[in-house]
């Protein structure tokens, strides 16, 4: 199996993901162009983890991951992440 288009489920609903299929960026009030490869991926897995959350973001809105466990975190679950951190600190 390549990556450029393979079938997911994310919350439930199956869609179309790999750098073969383009979307846009799934941050609220981004136009911006992309495809749903996994340089795009919030998190290591398609379809979400315990990490992240399975959507794909454009470079302003996906963040390089805390640790390679994570993997590329957006905003959202980038903040979750540091709030459990602190928490186990």
């Amino acid at each position: 199996m390549g990556y450029a288009f393979y079938e997911i489920y994310r919350n439930g609903e199956k869609i179309q993901a790999g750098y073969g299929v383009e979307t846009e960026c799934e941050e609220a009030g981004c136009d911006d162009q992309i495809d749903r490869g996994l340089a795009h991926l919030c998190g290591k897995t398609p379809g979400g983890d315990e990490h992240g959350c399975g959507g794909y973001y454009c470079g302003e809105h996906l963040y390089i991951g805390p640790s390679e466990d994570t993997g590329d975190l957006c905003e959202r679950c980038l903040e979750t992440r540091r709030e459990q951190l602190v928490e186990t600190a």
